[in-house]
């Protein structure tokens, strides 16, 4: 069928509108329904029946394909290239002419046991909003236009394997989709979970077997009331302990909702739990005094005078002493946290290698990471530019640049909190690379990580110099095992980019019916569920103390934390996006608002992204810090306790209190007639109190 025959599709129209169905496709077969004639159990019907059929239709077909265009209508989509394979010029469209026309009839004849088939006509507007609908939409933006949908078994739709050869997508291939996907729950993670690294393991003792009550578990209150009439000896007191922490998750109603005027990227508890960091878009990390987790104070706040569009990342020493911020450039600044401190904060060159390099934005980028080493001495960051530099801090200066990713460096960490040596890197280039200073003559990586089909957005160790969590683009997170690693060797042999699309994660929904897994994933387990979409969304392991080690977490854009069992199930669901839906006002958005706006949005709707969460290391606390508000314009950090599933608490402060920057509450009663926000803000740029 040649490109002439195929043109009725779109140029025929009737009173305005488009003409569809089979007989629109080829010239030569008459389109006008008025010469089929319908029967009904093989009789033919009378020009009575025909009246009564025009009487009762009253144009109303129209109408109904006016009102629920999308939900009542079945299409078939034919196209044609001008030659096709084994075939020719006009041989081959002379053929297809005939064959179409024969099936045309076949399909006649059904149709007329059934009833008379009509033409639809179309107007422009009703083609606008069909293509407008999601699915189509999906069918024509990323696969071309001769990409139909299917129904799987599990009933939800996906791209059949019908593609247009002219399409600039590649045909879908074998093998790809959401069944592709590992499966839930995963038995590696099942044996993880049962091998004691990952928590303890709630068991029956000898006499519950006897019972045959293997399958019962010890409830949370058996266990706490076991455990305060001190039954058992020193290990069951333990165990009981432990058991305890597993079973409380924070609920999802927030105890206090700390509300910034510019996007909230990253929060972290420190080690110790006596001190929280929270870096936003404005260029400040403000720090707050948490050794009472439940009663956090303002501390301190610190800037960066060479900031690029935010905050990109900040690490805390191990002694609390100092913290190190980056930004979109060369400059990491190392600011004291004593709040009596208030000089300026030391600005390190990451690019500085003791005059050996040529300095300037154009040759580095930007610092997307940065990461204290186990002593404090030295700063490990990942930059845009690919390079991961070691910097000493005494020294001042970088001591050794590692070359080894093709594309921007979103994540480093060291493997171990007690030695420098052991370094990880996640990139956009899909790979996480593992490098040991001790063997570095040839300043290649150790060893690398492959299984994500697209760049990693965050890493993080469990300090136990084995165990790695990265968060993906690919919308999966990924645990690894060091002693799993794919050798530098094999890695060569292997192209990242045959394994991704190079997905731009800041704008589309991730098509997961044209996943294909790597066919050299070399992880432990993946675990999906959450959306890694419009940011560098992150991921942690859970702490020994408060949780037993026994789940990761991670942030979503989707406006939750997800907190997972290591055998990928999910194991509870922080909705951040609930907690803080309209707590603000689009008047006070408008106003206090950092000056952007979401991709567009505009404070059109209240949306949430969490970027990244914190759990408290001895306390069943998570700090979710978020891009929060009208049109996601402002930031949220919210603190979420453990209240077993209660709505509110008979306690003072209440839940749910909404409270500034300065942990000042917003909802406090106003004598003066304007709000206890604006008159907070009015005495800071009045006196410069930042108590």
């Amino acid at each position: 069928m040649s490109a002439e025959d195929s043109e009725p599709i779109a140029s025929r129209t009737r009173a305005g509108g488009a003409a569809y169905g089979p007989s629109a496709v080829f010239d030569d077969v008459d389109d006008d329904d008025m010469d089929f004639e319908p029967a009904t159990d093989g009789t033919e019907a009378s020009s009575q029946d025909y009246e009564e059929i025009d009487s009762d239709s009253d144009g109303s077909d129209f109408h109904d394909a006016e009102e629920d265009l999308v939900s009542n209508l079945e299409f078939e989509i034919q196209v044609a290239d001008d030659v096709e394979e084994g075939r020719e010029g006009g041989e081959g469209d002379a053929e297809d002419a005939e064959d179409a026309e024969d099936a045309t009839t076949e399909r006649g004849g059904q149709t007329g046991r059934q009833g008379a088939r009509r033409e639809l006509l179309l107007t422009r507007n009703e083609i606008i909003q069909l293509l407008g609908h999601a699915g189509l939409r999906q069918i024509f933006t990323q696969h071309g236009t001769g990409r139909a949908l299917s129904t799987d078994d599990d009933g939800d739709d996906s791209p059949a394997n019908a593609t247009h050869e002219s399409s600039p997508r590649p045909k879908r291939r074998r093998g790809t989709g959401r069944c592709m996907y590992p499966s839930i729950p995963s038995e590696t993670g099942k044996e993880l979970m049962q091998s004691g690294t990952f928590g303890a393991n709630d068991r029956p003792d000898v006499s519950e077997r006897l019972e045959g009550s293997l399958k019962r578990r010890k409830k949370m209150a058996y266990q706490t009331m076991m455990r305060e009439l001190g039954l058992g000896g020193p290990g069951r007191q333990r165990s009981s302990n432990k058991f305890i922490a597993q079973n409380m998750i924070p609920s999802s109603k927030a105890d206090k909702i700390i509300n910034y005027n510019a996007r909230c990227y990253s929060g972290q508890f420190s080690d110790d739990g006596n001190f929280f960091f929270s870096c936003a878009q404005d260029y400040t990390v403000r720090m707050y005094d948490t050794s009472n987790p439940y009663s956090w104070r303002y501390y301190k706040q610190v800037h960066h005078p060479y900031g690029q569009w935010t905050i990109t990342d900040a690490s805390l020493s191990p002694d609390n002493k100092f913290l190190a911020y980056s930004t979109i450039g060369h400059i990491v600044c190392l600011a004291a946290t004593d709040p009596s401190e208030e000089t300026q904060p030391y600005a390190l060159n990451i690019m500085d290698m003791g005059g050996r390099e040529g300095h300037g934005w154009h040759r580095f980028g930007g610092v997307w990471s940065v990461r204290f080493s186990g002593d404090g001495r030295e700063l490990v960051a990942g930059t845009s530019a690919g390079p991961v530099y070691v910097y000493d801090i005494e020294a001042r200066k970088s001591v050794l640049r590692l070359r080894g990713h093709t594309n921007d460096v979103n994540a480093v960490c060291f493997g171990d909190k007690s030695s420098p040596h052991i370094l990880y890197s996640g990139s956009d280039d899909t790979t996480l690379k593992v490098w040991d200073r001790r063997s570095m003559a040839d300043g290649r990586e150790a060893g690398v990580f492959m299984g994500h089909t697209e760049g990693i957005t965050y890493v993080d160790s469990k300090g136990d110099g084995r165990y790695i969590l990265s968060n993906g683009k690919d919308q999966t997170m990924k645990l690894w095992d060091l002693r799993r690693m794919m050798s530098r060797e094999k890695a060569d042999t292997i192209d990242p980019e045959e394994f991704t699309t190079n997905f731009d994660y800041r704008y589309p929904p991730y098509d997961e019916d044209s996943y294909r897994p790597h066919k050299h994933d070399c992880s432990l387990v993946t675990f999906r569920g959450h959306k890694v979409l419009k940011t560098l969304i992150r991921c942690h392991f859970s702490p020994p103390n408060s949780t037993d080690s026994r789940y990761v977490y991670t942030g979503s854009s989707d406006g939750s934390v997800y907190v997972y069992n290591l055998d990928a199930t999910l194991a509870g669901k922080i909705g951040v996006l609930d907690a803080t839906r309209n707590t603000r006002s689009r008047d006070e958005a408008a106003e206090d608002t950092y000056g952007y706006e979401f991709f567009g949005g505009g404070g059109g709707h209240w949306s949430t992204c969490v970027r990244d969460a914190s759990w408290h290391p001895s306390a069943p606390i998570i700090a979710a810090t978020s891009w929060n508000g009208w049109g996601s314009q402002q930031g949220t950090c919210t603190v979420h306790t453990w209240n077993d599933g209660m709505d509110d608490d008979e306690g003072e402060p209440s839940m749910g209190r909404t409270l500034n920057a300065y942990l000042d509450d917003m909802n406090a009663p106003a004598s003066t007639g304007r709000s206890y926000f604006t008159r907070t803000r009015l005495r800071r740029a009045l006196f410069g109190d930042d108590d």
